[in-house]
């Protein structure tokens, strides 16, 4: 299941740099702000956002992140403030902020630990969220999104009003290997291009795939073979077992996907 990317590099490059600069000047603001996390998809939207030559603020947000994650998201900040001049950073720390906010929360007996760390997971997601945006308003920036098709509207596999809490998203018709192929073309380090994929949320060293249950290359097959209309029956062994993951996250997922329900009003 081996998916590799069919891209135009080169092309998409472009067309997305273009669409980025139409909006911005559009929506009459200076540039975009970024979340960077020292993974592939945060470094190659902000690439494509120094390549419209508008300002771009890069902004780190550890919160007990591991040091790998660190290292390699200032490493590629570096690269990109030498290779862009609108590129400039700014780190604010929410550890301490993370940890207030637990220490406010009543202190009842948690029985279901698993649904208490997902929950802190994502409240680390929308102290992000929350973050991007102040500097969003202060300095007339739009929020640039770096979720991928897979994730964005695959199976879901972002906190609602956390990460998926942008103004556009620049990459989010790309497949998780087509972003790959783009960060090739782009040169970002090679670092983040071998690391795995992780959303470090939960302070320790488990990757997309331990949450997910599937590599991205297999869930990119399982979107093309669910999209083609094949149902489960249709598969064996593995690839069975993919379809189903597929399926159970897409399905569990969709309130994030889809617009927000609305109680609509029938008046005379």
């Amino acid at each position: 299941m081996t998916k590799k990317s069919t891209i135009e590099v080169e092309k998409v490059n472009l067309h997305i740099v273009d669409w980025l600069k139409e909006y911005a000047l559009n929506a009459k603001v200076n540039g975009f702000v970024i979340g960077i996390s020292g993974g592939v998809d945060s470094a190659v939207t902000s690439t494509l956002c120094a390549q419209t030559g508008l300002k771009v603020l890069c902004v780190e947000m550890p919160i007990h992140q591991a040091p790998s994650h660190v290292s390699r998201a200032r490493e590629h900040i570096q690269l990109l403030k030498k290779r862009y001049p609108n590129v400039t950073n700014t780190e604010v720390n929410l550890t301490s902020v993370f940890e207030t906010f637990k220490n406010e929360l009543p202190k009842e007996e948690v029985v279901d630990m698993a649904k208490l760390n997902l929950s802190l997971a994502n409240t680390r997601a929308r102290l992000r969220m929350s973050t991007l945006y102040y500097f969003a308003g202060l300095q007339g920036l739009l929020v640039a999104g770096t979720g991928n098709k897979v994730e964005d509207f695959g199976v879901g596999f972002y906190t609602k009003y956390g990460d998926g809490g942008v103004d556009l998203s620049p990459i989010a018709d790309l497949m998780k290997s087509e972003v790959y192929a783009l960060g090739t073309y782009l040169e970002i380090p090679n670092s983040i291009l071998v690391a795995a994929p992780t959303d470090g949320l939960f302070g320790d060293d488990r990757t997309d795939e331990d949450q997910l249950g599937a590599s991205y290359d297999e869930l990119e097959w399982a979107m093309d073979q669910n999209e083609a209309g094949k149902t489960e029956n249709d598969f064996i062994g593995r690839e069975k077992i993919v379809f189903e993951i597929y399926k159970k996250l897409n399905k569990i997922n969709l309130h994030k996907m889809k617009s927000i329900p609305v109680c609509s009003i029938h008046r005379k």
